[in-house]
């Protein structure tokens, strides 16, 4: 066979849950003289809007019942979607059987995920589980030399221009396309389920694991150019860039993406009740994090912290981006902005750069909500849960000899958030609400503890301050100081407080350093990795 060889369509079986477009493309089809077999609430759609439809039951000579969840599963319709209209067998067994060839199938799942993601019941989303759809499918999939397969609307408006260029047929080529794109599907929503299944179960480790995505858009390449991607998003019900709406800019790259979530997750972990967060990534790592009652004033903060890795970076914020947030953020290049929401002053002001681009989300991600992370290795998937660990002031226990003031340990409390989204090792220097230094994805400790200070001192040269702002800082770090050096860094960077997870066999070493430096310093039990 050739990708040109055609295969006639003159019956269709449509069962659809997903009603949008469905009587326009029926009609077309009768146009084109199809015949079509339908079920259920699809086939009333079709009578109701005059469109001569018979049921599936004649078909079959079998009722439809159990609340639907019996009709299609019957040899007459699976035999019309798998016999091989060049098997003689294949045509002798449907010619003594009254199996009528089906030549286009079209079916939607039920909205499982949909489902799922509206917090429904168990029994409901039991109920939404299709099983006589995904079966017809894979059937009229593996039959692709002779059976057009469509899954959504778009498939099917393909199927109608390929009719009209090919006299009522369609080619082979198409018909292989439609078959991958089935199996996917397919793949996808049982993968939804299974997961779901797995969730209930609170299994964290089933024996098969399965993940799956709708394509969202195609990427002109990954992280380099010589590198194909393309992004995909999966069932989970969380606002961010799989949520968002671009409403500016040139096309988004693979890094933008990944910035850009990576910024937007920690703008998340700040309550914007509270109050305005912003949030500046660049590469990944977060270079200037703030937050203030005012937004604007928020932006200035986090920019301050580190001016030079700002420029081309990503800003995210917890808030409505308002114009005057906007009228600073214009004032150097950025990549990427993205917010909940905007206003309409604001979007007037960023649209001067016509080549930044601005993502509004719809919402904000909840720091606390489950989800799994996944990451390839050679071979295989590594999964783990989100981390979303949270802790409160009433969670840290002070270590030396020296309590932390009201405003160290709002500072460490800021401080520890931040930590927790920049790759490790990573340490982070905080003061007055605001980053003053960030090292990150360093090999030891002591060289994120001085990185960060050499950071903060460049800041400080840029600016003409007298000195960085790790003077009168606080100090967090992502994992326990396996050795004294660490605090020592931080002492002699001018940090007043240190918040760490603790857990090391030379606690009683940096204790001791700390209370000689007369650092307050606070264990939370907890380490915040980050790879």
């Amino acid at each position: 066979m050739s990708d040109l060889d055609l295969a006639p369509l003159r019956r269709a079986l449509i069962s659809v849950s997903d009603k949008t477009g469905l009587v326009e493309r029926a009609r077309q089809l009768v146009d084109a003289g199809v015949e079509i077999l339908s079920t259920g609430g699809t086939l009333r759609a079709l009578n109701e809007a005059g469109i001569a439809a018979r049921d599936v039951s004649e078909v079959t000579e079998f009722p439809e019942m159990m609340d639907g969840r019996l009709k299609t599963l019957h040899p007459r319709v699976h035999g019309g979607l798998l016999g091989r209209r060049d098997n003689g067998e294949d045509r002798s067994a449907m010619a003594d059987h009254g199996i009528p060839n089906i030549d286009l199938l079209y079916v939607n799942l039920y909205p499982f995920e949909e489902t799922v993601a509206k917090g429904a019941e168990e029994a409901d989303c039991v109920e939404n589980i299709d099983i006589g759809g995904p079966a017809m499918l894979r059937a009229a999939a593996k039959n692709h030399a002779w059976v057009s397969v469509c899954t959504d609307g778009e498939d099917v408006d393909a199927v109608l221009a390929a009719m009209e260029a090919h006299e009522g047929h369609t080619p082979l080529a198409l018909r292989k396309r439609l078959a991958a794109k089935t199996y996917a599907r397919t793949a996808a929503y049982d993968a939804a389920i299974s997961n779901w299944f797995a969730d209930t179960l609170e299994d964290a480790s089933p024996a098969w694991r399965a993940f799956g995505g709708k394509l969202a858009q195609p990427l002109r390449y990954g992280e380099n150019p010589h590198q194909s991607a393309a992004f995909y998003a999966t069932p989970e019900n969380r606002p961010g860039i799989a949520t968002a709406r671009q409403v500016q800019g040139k096309a988004l790259s693979f890094n933008n993406l990944a910035d850009a979530d990576a910024a937007f997750e920690l703008a998340g972990e700040f309550d914007p009740a509270d109050k305005a967060a912003v949030v500046i990534v660049k590469h990944a790592n977060p270079c200037g994090v703030a937050t203030h009652d005012d937004l604007a004033v928020a932006y200035e903060k986090a920019f301050a912290a580190d001016p030079i890795s700002a420029f081309g970076g990503i800003v995210a914020m917890n808030r409505k981006l308002d114009a005057d947030t906007a009228g600073e953020l214009v004032k150097i290049f950025t990549e990427v902005v993205i917010a909940p929401d905007a206003d309409e002053d604001a979007l007037s002001v960023l649209s001067g750069k016509s080549n930044l681009r601005v993502l509004l989300t719809g919402g904000l991600p909840d720091a606390k909500q489950s989800g799994w992370l996944t990451k390839t290795v050679a071979g295989g998937l590594l999964v783990q849960e989100r981390d979303t660990a949270m802790i409160s002031v009433k969670d840290l226990r002070t270590v030396t000899q020296r309590e932390p003031t009201e405003a160290e340990l709002a500072d460490l409390m800021f401080a520890w958030k931040v930590v927790k989204h920049v790759k490790s090792n990573a340490i982070v220097y905080a003061r007055n609400l605001s980053t003053a230094g960030i090292g990150m994805g360093q090999t030891s400790r002591l060289e994120a503890a001085r990185l960060a200070v050499r950071k903060a001192e460049a800041t400080a040269q840029e600016n003409g301050w007298d000195e960085p702002r790790t003077q009168g800082s606080v100090c967090a770090s992502d994992a326990f100081f396996p050795f004294a050096d660490g605090l020592h860094a931080a002492a002699e960077a001018g940090a007043t407080a240190v918040i760490q997870p603790g857990g090391s066999i030379r606690d009683e070493e940096v204790i001791a350093a700390a209370d000689e430096a007369g650092i307050a310093m606070v264990f939370t039990g907890m380490r915040h990795f980050r790879h």
